[in-house]
């Protein structure tokens, strides 16, 4: 007999889940949390993150509070895959942060990687972006997305981090967190969440507001830092189709002391030292203010549009060892409109997304002599502009009930211009560049079963430079504060192969190996007297491979494994400066690998699925491995006359919590020894420094205890 043809084209069970997830974007149950983790970052909308056709891991609030006091995203990123995250002990210079090799170079603050918190951008057009923007004691989840697919997300895409500040809970609930530490360190954070409305309502009114300070005096001198951060989210809906979240957030950090880098001299003698001279009180005091709103209103089952605008401003004050001062005055705006489907092309299911985004960044760029540690003359004076305007386009579609397709395009439009206003010194330095470029994706994916798929992408990128890069010009013989048309912006093309496997419920191993060249690579020209002037090299060649896997080895033990490896060379011999860079040689600031291991014992079993707080005993084991870390393009250091590099370590950190009842509340105090065995390496490196102060070393042995205490109103 004829059997009726059901709805879903006939499909099996085993492949209905990621058809439901292509057509629909609901999340779908499945044993210990192994495959209904939901990403948007891939695809702009939700999904399975088992079945995003990409390289994309997500850190859980519940691994974020576990992880550290939640000043750094070092202390829960560093078990992504090919995502090296380092903790500089610098306040004044923030994280130092690549993605299989894109970001390495940065000399402060994040650029070649896109960040985004609750959807709206982080990062300015010329591709800089700051870590300490993400408040990480209101932040519900990370994403981290690497590959071709995060091309989509335009200039300085080497990869994208987006960061979800927490829901209101139905209960309204009242948090507080202290932690103390090692040299001095002291954070808190007060907390308020709730939602008015009646229980279950929720369309009803959402707050979360959210404030915290952070102190210490470094494990270095002149490394002591005082920061203040609030993060609030006011959600309502105005009709049951449509969603709107406010988001302000406010970062002030009054003092940060910069301890500079060591020489391989210094740093064997003491590396606690400062080679910063006491008496010129070097400096950085920022402070910033941002406020957005995001709508997402539903057209209909199958059809929604989402908007965004943001405002904010920034303002930096540096005072650096050269007796000089630098001001940077920053006011950025922007606004998106994304356009979401899902249709059928005949009898193939197809869900496509479209938008635009234009995002522009304006900053007064100043700079003169200090005397002791204040401003004494203003010498420079510029008015610095970027703006970018971008339209794109991505879809997916299942051809068969084991095949599908995801196509992407992105058209980016970067314009620079800056205006001279200091003309004393018979120089101007205005000028103007513009970029352009099509980024476009493609990828198909072998659904093989319920419990593997496995995939394949290409892409093509691009890296316009920072304001800060084209700032300068090298003249032969000296730099010099003119505007640098002349440098072009890097492209580059990204193959990517992977697998994702759920070899058994609570069990999960995630694979990919890469291959990404790059032509006009940007590189540093020559440096001089705290100025740095960037050229185009020939061009680079990566080839890597990273692995993430989970498993519950009992309801009370878990393991888990991040491991990844990179080889990053210059394809062609170039010169930077007088300095000779030969073909082959590494490039610098990526450690060759890295690993992150954990073992996790809970009295309580450790399910993925829980959201009530997990009461009990937890007792954790870390294992943090990198590999050696070369300091600049020539991997020669001209100063100690040698072959230098960052070696490799390996350090163990235990961890240990116990998490009471309190009432209808909780109380959890909890502790941490990094670094057991006390051993000396350089935690990061300061690429390409001019005087060869590369190193930048980590602290001994170094603990931190705090609590917690979470209270229904």
């Amino acid at each position: 007999m004829k059997q009726r043809q059901r709805r879903d084209g006939g499909v099996r069970p085993g492949v209905r889940a990621t058809l439901a997830l292509l057509v629909a974007g609901a999340p779908v149950w499945s044993p210990a949390q192994t495959l209904e983790e939901v990403v948007i970052s891939a695809s702009r909308a939700q999904q399975r993150s088992f079945d995003a056709p990409a390289a994309v891991q997500t850190v859980e609030r519940e691994t974020i509070q576990d992880a550290g006091p939640q000043v750094n995203l070092s202390e829960s990123l560093s078990r992504v895959p090919g995502l090296t995250i380092l903790n500089r002990q610098n306040y004044a210079q923030d994280l130092q942060l690549s993605i299989r090799g894109f970001g390495a170079r940065a000399a402060f603050g994040i650029r070649g990687i896109r960040l985004l918190i609750d959807g709206i951008p982080a990062t300015t057009p010329d591709g800089q972006a700051q870590g300490s923007s993400v408040a990480l004691t209101s932040t519900e989840r990370i994403e981290v997305l690497r590959g071709p697919l995060a091309l989509l997300y335009g200039n300085a895409a080497g990869g994208v981090i987006q960061a979800w500040t927490r829901a209101a809970p139905e209960v309204p609930e009242f948090g507080l967190q202290l932690y103390t530490g090692s040299y001095d360190l002291r954070r808190t954070d007060w907390q308020y969440a709730g939602r008015l409305g009646a229980p279950g309502d929720t369309d009803g009114v959402g707050l979360v507001a959210d404030y915290s300070t952070f102190d210490t005096d470094g494990y270095r001198d002149n490394s002591r830092t005082e920061r203040k951060q609030f993060n609030g989210k006011l959600s309502f809906g105005p009709s049951a189709a449509t969603r709107v979240n406010l988001i302000y957030n406010h970062f002030d950090m009054p003092l940060a002391q910069d301890p500079l880098g060591l020489t391989a001299t210094a740093l064997a003698a003491d590396p606690r030292q400062s080679l910063a001279n006491p008496t010129l009180r070097v400096r950085k005091i920022t402070s910033q203010n941002q406020l957005g709103s995001s709508v997402n209103h539903a057209l209909d089952a199958d059809r929604s549009i989402t908007a965004r605008v943001y405002y904010g401003t920034r303002d930096n004050l540096q005072y650096q060892n050269n007796s000089f001062w630098v001001g940077l005055n920053r006011n950025y705006y922007g606004a998106g409109l994304q356009y979401n489907a899902q249709t059928r092309v005949g009898a193939t299911p197809l869900r496509w997304v479209a938008g635009y985004e234009f995002d522009r960044a304006r900053e007064w760029r100043q700079g003169g002599a200090a005397v002791l540690g204040e401003k004494s003359t203003t010498t420079r004076s510029e008015d610095n502009q970027s703006e970018n305007s971008d339209l794109y386009a991505q879809g997916t579609a299942l051809l068969s009930e084991r095949w599908s397709l995801t196509a992407g395009l992105r058209y980016s439009t970067v314009r620079f211009v800056s205006e001279d206003y200091y003309l004393a010194d018979g120089r101007d330095g205005s000028g103007n560049a513009s970029y352009r470029a099509a980024s476009p994706v493609l990828g198909a994916t072998w659904h093989a079963s319920e419990r593997l798929n496995v995939y394949a992408n290409y892409g093509k990128g691009f890296e316009t430079p920072t304001l800060a890069e084209v700032a300068y010009q090298d003249t032969g013989a000296a730099v010099v504060a003119e505007f640098n048309p002349a440098l072009n912006a890097a492209s580059s093309q990204h193959y990517e192969a992977g697998a994702k496997w759920v070899p058994q419920p609570g069990s999960r191993v995630d694979f990919a190996v890469y291959l990404i060249d790059t032509t006009d690579e940007i590189v540093v020209s020559r440096s001089a007297g705290g100025q740095t002037a960037y050229k185009n090299a020939p061009g680079t060649h990566r080839t890597g491979w990273e692995l993430a896997g989970s498993t519950l080895f009992t309801p009370r033990l878990r393991g888990l494994l991040s491991a990844s490896a990179i080889d990053a060379r210059y394809r062609q011999a170039f010169m930077n400066g007088a300095t000779a860079v030969a073909e082959g040689n590494q490039l610098p600031g990526i450690p060759q690998h890295f690993l992150f291991a954990e073992l996790l014992w809970a009295s309580q079993p450790l399910d993925g699925g829980r959201k009530a707080p997990r009461l009990g005993s937890q007792l954790g084991v870390e294992v943090v491995s990198a590999g050696q870390i070369h300091v600049n393009d020539s991997n020669y250091d001209s100063v100690a006359g040698a072959t230098t590099r960052a070696e490799a370590y390996t350090v163990l950190n235990l961890k240990a919590s116990q998490a009471w009842a309190l009432g209808p509340g909780h109380l959890t105090a909890y502790g941490r020894l990094d670094n057991v065995s006390d051993q000396r390496y350089v935690g990061s490196v300061i690429v390409n420094q001019a005087q060869s102060q590369f190193y930048e070393p980590a602290p001994g042995r170094n603990w931190t205890l705090g609590l917690r205490l979470t209270m229904p109103l």
